[in-house]
This record gives C-alpha cells, sequence and structure tokens, in this order.
C-alpha cells in the first residue's frame, strides 16, 4: 500500500494555500483567541508529567575507565 500520492495531493494543496498568502492582495485573517484557557493548567502538568518520565527513562552517563596518571 502506497501513500505516494494522497501526500503529493496534501504537500500540493499546502503549497499554494502558502504562496497564496504572500500575495499583496491576499485576505487578512484575525487572529483567533485560544478556545480554551482552562486547559493551560492541564498542559503545564502533563508537560511536568513527560519531563518527570523522560528523566526516569532516559540512560545514566557511564562512568569514565580512563586510567587517570597519579
Amino acid at each position: 500500500m502506497s501513500y505516494d500520492p494522497i501526500a503529493a495531493g496534501l504537500a500540493v494543496r499546502a503549497a499554494r494555500a502558502t504562496a497564496g498568502s504572500a500575495r499583496p492582495d491576499a485576505p487578512v485573517v484575525p487572529d483567533r483567541e485560544p478556545r480554551a484557557p482552562r486547559l493551560a493548567g492541564t498542559r503545564t502538568r502533563s508537560a511536568s508529567a513527560l519531563r518527570v518520565l523522560a528523566r526516569l527513562v532516559e540512560p545514566r552517563p557511564r562512568p569514565s575507565r580512563a586510567c587517570q596518571p597519579g
């Protein structure tokens, strides 16, 4: 199963949309307000939990076994 035709179509649409926004007569779209500001706390807690998990999973550095001149 190949997804190349689908990816090509999506790439062409994305390129046209991006190129269209560079025209001098392109419509101006105002910025949208965030939909759910109440999710900010959830995002912060999720990011914190992922950081803790990353520290647990990260391999620890091995001590150097090089001989030190004494």
